[in-house]
């Protein structure tokens, strides 16, 4: 079973706080391949989403869902 995730709400608080994943970038620390997954909708070490999660002062369920597993 493939786990799918959104980070559709992510991006939705970095246009509402007129951020772009560069801001993002460096206010966490992450990696330029760490948003690249997130922008691919891949799954990323919980650290990188903990750090995240601080920077912007959100709980994790605010900038991501898990989406139901796909049917086959």
């Amino acid at each position: 079973m493939k786990i799918s995730v959104s980070y559709k709400k992510l991006w939705k608080i970095l246009i509402d706080r007129d951020m772009n994943k560069k801001n993002l970038r460096e206010l966490t620390g992450i990696s330029t391949a760490s948003v690249a997954k997130l922008t691919k909708g891949e799954n990323v070490n919980t650290a990188i989403l903990v750090k995240i999660c601080h920077a912007l002062d959100c709980n994790i369920g605010e900038i991501m869902d898990v989406l139901p597993p796909e049917e086959a």
